[in-house]
């Protein structure tokens, strides 16, 4: 070969490696960018890896909560359902009462009237203590039993405490003035009565003093002898001296 075929050849050589070398440096480079996008995708994908791994972490603490909570309410809702049948039982029980209220009136009314009447002929066959005013009680009763305005209940009430005021007359000492009839002769006087036991009555002037008689239905005249007791009687249930021994006239029971 010449000299200048030489040159022209180590020129091509040289041009040959150069442009081997660049194409190399071109590829490494790409090399390092698709690594560089693969490192990124890598990091993103590992970000959403951990945010639904987060994500099933509270879906699992909810969802246990959830389960604990549906666990709660279905106790709960066990318990709500014990007390309404227990509730529509308390209503079943009053609305048979409610249906036996008219029953309960169609017998209960004729046992008032019934009371009533066996009240008034009590009063008019016992000692007459308070006479006219056990009267007028009985009469108040048999007006409450013909006004529409008030309720059963209400009737039934105030029977039975008439009932109780006679039990009282039994077991109390009282005093009070009105007037008796004596020989034909209309006297004011103290009344006295030691409950149905004794009743006994004492002129305003203290002079003279009588029995009731419940068997002949009358007033009798007492002696002097018991004009004294009978005087104390009257200021014991006043209440100007103390309660003591005295001598009544008292028939014997026989």
């Amino acid at each position: 070969m010449s000299k200048r075929t030489l040159i022209a050849s180590t020129v091509m050589g040289a041009f040959a490696l150069s442009g081997s070398a660049a194409v190399s440096a071109v590829t490494l480079n790409d090399l390092h960018k698709e690594e560089a996008k693969i490192h990124a995708a890598a990091a993103k994908s590992q970000e959403k890896i951990n945010a639904l791994f987060e994500q099933s972490q509270e879906l699992l603490v909810e969802y246990r909560q959830t389960v604990d909570q549906t666990e709660n309410l279905k106790v709960y809702n066990d318990y709500i359902a014990s007390l309404v049948e227990d509730q529509q039982r308390s209503i079943d029980s009053l609305q048979r009462q409610i249906d036996s209220i008219e029953e309960t009136k169609q017998g209960i009314v004729p046992l008032m009237f019934r009371m009533i009447d066996s009240l008034e002929k009590f009063v008019e066959l016992d000692i007459p203590i308070h006479l006219e005013e056990r009267r007028e009680r009985i009469q108040r009763l048999r007006d409450l039993m013909a006004n529409s305005n008030v309720t059963v209940s209400e009737q039934f009430r105030q029977v039975i405490e008439a009932y109780l005021v006679e039990v009282e007359y039994g077991t109390k000492m009282s005093s009070y003035q009105g007037t008796i009839s004596s020989n034909g002769t209309e006297n004011t006087v103290d009344f006295f009565n030691l409950g149905r036991t004794a009743f006994l009555a004492l002129s305003l002037d203290q002079s003279s003093a009588w029995v009731w008689d419940n068997d002949e239905r009358q007033w009798k005249a007492l002696g002097d002898d018991y004009l004294a007791s009978v005087v104390d009687a009257v200021k014991m249930a006043n209440g100007t001296i103390t309660p003591d021994l005295i001598k009544l006239p008292i028939k014997a029971a026989e």
